[in-house]
């Protein structure tokens, strides 16, 4: 749980009164352009950045004091965990495992993540895909209740990124809590229960991807073929536009509007042809949310007071 959070850089304030909650074993996304404070909120609800004022609560503690007993039952993926790369996929994990008092079982791990095949390769071996399924079983090894996922398919080809989504989907399986951030909207689209658009500090929008059109003013688009010289009676007329024999129209309501469209058809015996029903897409409200591209600066994502991401690698070793 979240409540009015800030977080200011001297003059500069990248967080200005953010509030949101994530429900336990949900899927939820971050969003956000490139400065826009995803990487800051998402910092300090893993404990490595202070904030500047609000309230914080993960799984009952304060990440900023929560200390060892709050480390313990988070889990955080980085987009790269630096390991020895000569050794073997289990041995790697294994390692990790020691970190912890009550680590999830090995095999159950390499199970999940899907590098049964891989379990004795060599990390060095592996391809960009499976280091990132590597990375992910590293996050599991502590046996969390929340992970942190970072950017999971930055870099990835289509099937890469497909195996991915799938992977993901096996933590929620399991009953792991998932926070991810991630640039793709299509994968949020499939991946969240719920996601947060951030814009200059502040969440816009909030809620199930499908959800989320009503908010940005974005209707479903209703669309079809007129055929030549039928013209549409004066209910539908007000409703569509035709522009060069294809009729468009857009309703935040769109069932009433197919009935009556089908319903004349039918009655009619006019084919609709090419008759299309699109709800907006969560990129189509993405855009309208967030506007111009924010240029990346100091206050999200490479900071220059020791909260990137080598910073947080360093961080996590202390953890453990």
């Amino acid at each position: 749980m979240v409540e009015d959070l800030h977080k200011s850089y001297g003059s500069v304030e990248a967080v200005r009164g953010i509030e949101l909650h994530v429900d336990v074993g949900e899927v939820f996304a971050l969003l956000g352009p490139n400065g826009a404070g995803k990487t800051t909120t998402v910092e300090i609800l893993e404990g490595h950045r202070r904030r500047s004022s609000g309230s914080v609560s993960v799984l009952g503690f304060d990440p900023a004091r929560g200390g060892v007993d709050y480390r313990r039952r988070i889990g955080i993926v980085l987009q790269s965990a630096g390991v020895d790369r000569f050794l073997t996929v289990a041995e790697v994990i294994e390692q990790f495992r020691g970190f912890y008092p009550d680590p999830l079982a090995l095999d159950e791990i390499i199970e999940v993540v899907g590098l049964s095949d891989k379990r004795d390769e060599r990390v060095r071996r592996l391809s960009g895909g499976q280091q990132r399924r590597l990375d992910v079983a590293l996050g599991l090894a502590g046996n969390p209740e929340l992970l942190f996922l970072d950017e999971p398919t930055a870099g990835f080809d289509p099937s890469a990124r497909r195996q991915a989504w799938e992977l993901v989907k096996n933590l929620q399986s399991i009953g792991k809590t998932v926070v991810l951030t991630t640039h793709y909207m299509d994968e949020a689209e499939h991946l969240a229960d719920r996601v947060a658009v951030i814009v200059e500090g502040r969440i816009v929008a909030q809620g199930p991807p499908s959800s989320l059109g009503v908010v940005a003013d974005r209707a479903t688009t209703i669309g079809f073929r007129l055929p030549p010289d039928v013209s549409l009676p004066p209910e539908l007329a007000e409703k569509f536009e035709v522009h060069g024999g294809l009729a468009q129209a857009t309703a935040d309501s769109p069932t009433g509007v197919l009935h009556d469209l089908t319903g004349w058809a039918l009655a009619a015996g006019v084919e609709l042809a090419e008759l299309e029903v699109h709800r907006p897409r969560l990129e189509d409200v993405y855009l309208a949310l967030t506007g111009p591209a924010v240029e990346p600066d100091e206050t999200d994502g490479a900071e220059g007071a020791g909260g990137g991401p080598a910073a947080r690698r360093t961080s996590r070793r202390r953890w453990r």
